[in-house]
């Protein structure tokens, strides 16, 4: 049994080649990996290019900066400030669990 997070996975592989690039798209607060999905189209890869993109979907977790609100988040944000604190056991969790 995998410990990964689900993940949407979109192949740009016109020509059907052996696939040795890879991206890793993170999302934002509140979002799923579903919302960059339309984006690969529009990037005008070549077509001799040959790359796989994962957007991993974020745990559903309480946000404190909302109240406490369960969404998709790869960690908790503790306060909005440029020093703001996180919960780094979170991120290093999620991190983790990326593939």
């Amino acid at each position: 049994m995998s410990n990964y997070l689900d993940a949407v996975i979109v192949e740009h592989n016109p020509t059907n080649k052996v696939i040795d690039r890879a991206v890793i798209w993170l999302h934002g607060l509140g979002a799923s990996g579903h919302d960059f999905e339309p984006v690969v189209p529009q990037l005008g890869l070549a077509d001799d290019m040959a790359v796989r993109f994962i957007f991993p979907h974020a745990p559903n977790r309480p946000v404190t900066v909302n109240g406490g609100m369960v969404m998709p988040a790869w960690y908790d944000i503790l306060e909005m400030s440029l020093e703001r604190k996180v919960d780094i056991a979170q991120i290093e969790e999620s991190s983790q669990q990326i593939h």
